[in-house]
């Protein structure tokens, strides 16, 4: 459609909003006047109006007109984010170029250069973040560039994500699950990168809420419970500090938040411990008004230890040492007299705007993109230097690089010279050195840390300083690639990796074209190709690597291929093209084949009840009540899986066309292997009650009991056989009555 016929269709000017459109544009306005100063409000009211417009005639999954949801995008970048107003404008038009009529040359017309540039960059990283295949690789490097040169391009991307999560319910259950596994892996730890850690942690709690809701809702009923109790201890804590501070006339705020919940459940997976054994479920802030003076936050800390005793090693000071975000604030861990650990972290106003809003508070601070600003100087080089190397041969492996890179947390260690480095937590010697110079990582041959030789695996920790010691040769060693971190050293690696591959590959393909001649036998490539996926191999490289590391008989191929010489016929395999079917018919297609063996009582499979056979995944044992996905394997059955087990949550990455949604059946008359972890005091006769509560009381089979004791505790590991997830919960409060049990967990 010409730029002429989009401005002659859209009176921009001239239009009246109805009554309900008028009501939405006043909220808008009062949310950007709050936020955004000198906010242009006839540009945005255009704006507004292009956008409900040209969506007119759209609706959302919910029902809902389809421009409530740029109007929430808006809103979100005005008050989450508040960078400026032409953020505002290019979100309430970030969808009209890609769904309706108008075209950038009407947005550059009616809204200028600028926006138009930024809504150009919201609609091509819409592409590249719905794939992520190997094809895509490149585009997600440009998908990172973009994100350097113009940080509001992908700021507007997660408040449109942002949104779409918190009306994710209106979608079936198999979607919710695949946008949310994606949205965990990919936006919610650049969000962290970002610093926007409000928006991060929404993020997590709506994917996890969505993945795992029996899990959601029993950690977010355990924080309400617990909320009077909570708003008592932090006013009795601060009490005798906010007098303090009242007399060093002292302006602040004072915070007490709760952490979010997928934080607390990661924590009691982490550390196996039930709700009530986690503690420090909230951090107190303080908030100090004055936005520049960074001494006072010293000041401050002093009060504090004045009145409670600090733990030594839970101090960060992120003031002298920001993180590479822009993250900065002062972090200790103290304990009441009563014996409580509370943690308490101290920053400015303009601190806590960077920590909320991350990168995008310097637009408030440095006035905008053309001011600069040294912290985003120092992203645009990190993502520039995990882009080092330009042509990875996989993008899963370098989206997996990317994503390690932007979770983990820093570490800061030094150069002989005295120069800091950051590197994420769990960097070894290895990475510092490819972090110095590629050639100093390929050449590395020893590490001497705070001046003593160590292993060039060895964990790295703050505060080191680190030399590396280089011979004249290259000195990788594959075996590396499962103790470094950093994207730049696992990629080098990996191509050194490959290289060896291709080598030993080589070799294997000289070894079948000697055995080839000696049987004089030909057979072109493309028939190589059909038998090596005969043999269940992508293609002759990997057949030809087999063969030349002695995995594979040469013999073998040669039988084949001389049988094909006599009969014609190669057979068929479970390989066939299916790039062209959607995903409802490639999954019907696997379906179709599946084995038909099984009861038909216990699951339903795309919402009826199957006699497809399946079979529950030992990395996770799925029970009843458990929250499941299906997996159809090659072999024609179905896999079942627990929706938060990273292996399902690998395969709704990978092999989306192979999950199917399933649902546990009522009335299943099964057992089901479950696992619990006790934890207790060591005495006489502990095991002999935990049996006798599991086979009298309970009247439950165990398959398994492993138990091991130290310094006075024992700790047991019991498998055994369980009706569902409500049996499961009865047998773990029961053996919490036991005499000595501190703790009984569900033990992955």
């Amino acid at each position: 459609m010409s730029r002429v016929a989009s401005i002659d269709k859209y009176d921009l000017k001239g239009y009246k909003l109805k009554k309900a459109q008028r009501e939405d544009l006043k909220l808008l306005l009062e949310v950007c006047r709050e936020h955004i100063p000198d906010v242009d409000e006839e540009a945005v009211t255009s704006a507004f109006k292009l956008c409900y417009l040209s969506h007119e005639d759209m609706k959302r999954a919910s029902g809902e007109p389809y421009y409530y949801h740029p109007v929430e995008v808006a809103k979100i970048v005005a008050s989450e984010i508040n960078i400026d107003d032409v953020s505002v404008i290019a979100s309430l038009l970030h969808d009209t170029v890609e769904d309706t009529d108008v075209n950038l040359d009407d947005i550059r017309y009616w809204f200028g250069e600028e926006v138009a540039v930024i809504i150009d960059g919201v609609t091509k990283i819409t592409g590249v973040f719905k794939s992520r295949d190997s094809k895509q690789a490149e585009a997600f490097m440009k998908l990172l560039l973009t994100m350097a040169e113009d940080i509001r391009v992908v700021l507007i991307k997660f408040a449109d994500r942002l949104h779409n999560m918190r009306t994710i319910q209106h979608l079936k259950r198999e979607k919710q699950v695949q946008i949310a596994s994606e949205t965990m892996d990919l936006y919610a730890p650049l969000a962290h990168r970002f610093g926007l850690f409000r928006i991060k942690n929404e993020l997590e709690d709506l994917c996890f809420k969505a993945i795992d809701p029996t899990s959601f809702k029993f950690v977010a009923r355990k924080l309400r419970e617990k909320k009077e109790d909570r708003e008592e201890f932090i006013n009795e804590f601060m009490e005798p500090i906010k007098n303090e501070l009242g007399k060093m006339k002292f302006k602040f705020e004072i915070k007490g938040r709760p952490k979010h919940i997928f934080s607390i459940y990661r924590k009691m997976q982490r550390q196996q411990k039930p709700f009530e054994e986690i503690y420090d479920l909230f951090a107190i802030r303080i908030i100090l008004e004055d936005p520049h003076n960074k001494e006072d936050c010293w000041r401050v800390y002093s009060i504090i230890t004045d009145w409670y005793t600090p733990i030594p090693e839970r101090f960060r000071d992120f003031i002298s040492v920001p993180k590479a975000n822009g993250y900065q604030s002062l972090h200790t861990t103290v304990i009441t007299n009563k014996g409580r650990k509370v943690e308490v972290q101290i920053r400015t106003r303009r601190m806590d705007d960077i920590a909320e809003k991350g990168l995008a508070a310097h637009w408030k601070y440095k006035e905008g993109a053309q001011q600069g600003s040294e912290t985003l100087d120092k992203f645009v080089s990190w993502v520039r230097d995990i882009l080092d190397n330009p042509r990875p041969d996989a993008a899963t492996d370098f989206v997996k690089d990317f994503q390690l890179n932007l979770y983990k947390d820093e570490i800061y260690v030094f150069t002989p010279d005295g120069e800091l480095k950051t590197l994420p937590r769990e960097a070894t010697p290895i990475d510092f050195a490819f972090e110095i110079h590629s050639e100093i990582g390929e050449r590395a041959m020893a590490a001497k840390v705070n001046g003593k030789m160590v292993p060039l695996r060895q964990k790295l920790h703050n505060g080191d300083q680190v030399e590396i010691i280089t011979g004249n040769k290259i000195n990788l060693n594959p075996d590396w690639i499962d103790d470094v971190v950093t994207h730049k050293a696992k990629s080098r690696i990996r191509q050194y990796i490959k290289q060896k591959q291709r080598k030993v590959a080589e070799e294997g393909r000289e070894l079948w074209e000697k055995r080839a001649k000696k049987g004089s036998v030909e057979i072109s490539d493309q028939e190589l190709n059909k038998f090596a996926k005969r043999f269940n191999y992508e293609s002759t490289q990997e057949l030809f690597f087999d063969i030349g590391s002695g995995a594979f008989e040469v013999n073998e191929l040669f039988k084949e291929v001389k049988k094909f010489k006599s009969t014609g016929r190669i057979e068929d395999t479970d390989s066939a093209d299916t790039k062209q079917l959607s995903n409802e018919e490639i999954q019907n297609k696997y379906l179709d084949s599946a084995r038909s063996v099984g009861d038909g009582k216990s699951l339903f499979i795309n919402g009826e009840l199957s006699n497809i056979k399946y079979s529950y995944a030992n990395c996770c044992n799925p029970i009843p009540g458990d929250d499941v996905i299906g997996f159809i394997s090659r072999t024609g059955d179905i896999k079942i899986h627990r929706a938060m087990c990273n292996n399902a949550q690998h395969l709704l990455k990978t092999e989306t066309e192979r999950i199917v949604e399933v649902n546990w059946a009522k009335n299943i008359d099964t057992k089901f292997l479950g696992a619990i972890k006790v934890i207790g005091g060591d005495r006489v006769g502990m095991i002999n009650d935990i049996t006798d509560v599991l086979s009298k009381s309970l009247e439950t089979n165990m398959k398994s009991i492993n138990v091991s004791s130290d310094s006075g505790m024992f700790e047991g590991i019991i498998t055994l056989y369980v009706d569902g997830i409500s049996h499961l919960n009865r047998i773990m409060k029961k053996l919490e009555k036991i005499e000595g049990v501190k703790n009984v967990l569900r033990y992955e």
